[in-house]
């Protein structure tokens, strides 16, 4: 078992920054694969990053590129979003996600992961 846990969401202005956490626990593995997905309300759940923990390659979706950079810290387990010039349509629950094995074409899909935490809200007031 994984055990995830997010933080670091929280209101912010438009053009602000925000940087989430998510602390893994549990078992863990080098294999594995960590995203971070969104959900607006109403609206789907979506990809906006992913981090091959053995490798350290990152994918961003496109909507934040240039915006948001995913990072993680071995020692501790932790993975990060770094998020600058927010935008009121980022506005949704921030979903930290890990996969056993990394997915690799593949994780940008939700079903690529097996383990997903709490989520934190973020709200962008324009």
């Amino acid at each position: 078992q994984v055990q995830l846990v997010e933080s670091g969401g929280g209101l912010v202005q438009a053009g602000g920054s925000l940087r989430l956490s998510c602390a893994a626990s549990g078992r863990t593995f080098s294999s594995y694969g960590m995203g971070w997905f969104r959900q607006a309300p109403g609206k789907e759940r979506e990809f906006v990053a992913a981090i091959r923990w053995s490798s350290g390659n990152t994918y961003h979706a496109d909507s934040v590129k240039g915006r948001f950079t995913i990072s993680r810290d071995n020692a501790k387990k932790m993975v990060y979003l770094q998020m600058n010039s927010l935008k009121h349509e980022d506005t949704a629950v921030y979903y930290c996600a890990a996969s056993i094995v990394w997915s690799g074409s593949a994780y940008w899909r939700g079903s690529a992961y097996d383990y997903w935490g709490q989520g934190t809200q973020v709200t962008v007031s324009s």
